[in-house]
């Protein structure tokens, strides 16, 4: 299973921005966490520290679409350097502003530059496999965008641990620093890494927007749907860990799911599929719905983490496809952008869902919550399905491309 990976790393100048790619993006799964650990430990006020960190996670998904058509009319190593530095100073402010008590309003715009200055380094790095890859076959690259699935779900299940670790032993900024460290360090280590960069492509017409194409602007809709899921159960199974009389164990269920979809995207990456990308989308979103109807049934933690290991089988599977349909659907020179798209879908799915999650949650408990993540992957599979013939591909040349 791990021979197609190690064929990857054999690859002149991959390793080093693979290395840096992942230092620089494990802060996606450290800020949201770490600002309202520092927050709310300095002001007492949960309220607020959620409402701060939702205005990161809204920001860098209202910026990452145009960030990605900045690189790619302008190159990764041009844009990403200030963006990273402002994002760096923009962080440093808002320590400093939580830190002096200063006015709400200056931890709200700090947050919002913040998060709309921060990179989106897994649309890049996997435009750099598409670059690198080339023509070698797209074998190859669903190897090397299932690597980047599990790499994402490593830093998920690695990050927040991490920061509420720093937090708690050592001092409340801990856990933001790090995350500031990993951001400048490892997105500067990316961008000084020429060799791999793809060119920039200058294009006469750049009229229009990868959103614009059917196919993209239906797989945003399935990820808005599954990045619901992604924010409603994280909060929904934190909730239920509570009602059981085990809060502590809320991060191993939460591992649990992240295993579920590491496994897979290495297996996933591994083979070679006979059927379509369309059919292999449909399935792994009817197979994650699946899996997460026994969950309002549920009543104890075992059995609940084993439901969550086989919904997360599904995860992976279903992020790998949509971003090989993004590189086969959208041109070269706007590809970046499109990759984009999908990052900003699940941005705003994540935090619908935690809006929603929180809601319920109070209202009707954890386990009836779970009905609105249920709901949300049903909704993913019926947009799937209604908008199937969308999913058309213009260089489809063998049975396992449509």
């Amino acid at each position: 299973m791990l021979g197609p990976y190690r064929d990857l790393f054999g690859m002149p100048g991959v390793k080093g921005f693979v290395i840096a790619g992942f230092i620089g993006r494990m802060p996606m799964s450290m800020l949201g966490i770490g600002i309202i650990v520092l927050i709310s430990e300095l002001t007492g006020a949960y309220a607020l520290a959620g409402a701060v960190a939702a205005v990161v996670s809204v920001a860098f998904a209202v910026a990452a679409p145009l960030s990605g058509r900045l690189v790619d009319r302008y190159g990764q190593a041009k844009v990403i350097v200030p963006l990273v530095l402002l994002h760096g100073a923009a962080l440093i402010t808002l320590m400093v502003c939580a830190g002096s008590g200063a006015p709400s309003w200056t931890l709200f715009a700090s947050a919002a530059v913040s998060g709309g200055a921060a990179v989106s380094l897994g649309s890049l790095v996997r435009a750099r496999w598409t670059h690198v890859l080339g023509g070698s076959g797209q074998g190859r690259l669903q190897a090397a965008f299932s690597f980047e699935s599990v790499a994402d779900e490593m830093i998920f299940v690695t990050g927040p641990a991490l920061v509420t670790g720093l937090a708690t032993v050592v001092n409340p900024y801990s856990g933001l620093i790090v995350a500031l460290v990993a951001a400048v360090g490892g997105t500067l280590a990316f961008a000084a890494q020429r060799r791999t960069e793809p060119p920039v492509r200058r294009v006469l017409a750049r009229s229009g927007t990868p959103i614009a194409i059917p196919g993209v602007a239906l797989l945003s809709c399935v990820l808005l749907a599954m990045g619901a899921v992604f924010g409603s159960i994280d909060l929904i199974t934190v909730a239920f860990a509570e009602e059981q009389g085990a809060k502590v164990m809320s991060g191993v269920l939460l591992a649990s799911i992240s295993c579920g979809s590491m496994i897979s995207g290495l297996w996933y990456g591994s083979r070679e599929w006979k059927i379509s990308l369309r059919r292999r989308l449909i399935r792994a979103l009817i197979v994650f719905a699946v899996a997460m109807a026994p969950m309002m049934l549920i009543g104890n933690i075992p059995v609940m983490a084993v439901a969550l290991f086989f919904a997360g089988l599904a995860i992976s599977p279903t992020i790998i496809t949509s971003y090989t349909f993004v590189e086969r659907m959208v041109p070269s020179h706007l590809l970046t952008e499109g990759m984009a798209w999908l990052s900003t879908s699940l941005g705003f799915g994540v935090a619908i869902g935690a809006w929603a999650a929180g809601r319920l949650t109070d209202a009707f408990g954890a386990s009836n919550a779970y009905a609105f993540s249920l709901g949300s992957a049903v909704l993913a599979v019926v947009i799937s399905l209604a908008g199937s013939s969308l999913l058309r591909l213009p260089r489809a040349s063998s049975p396992a491309s449509p």
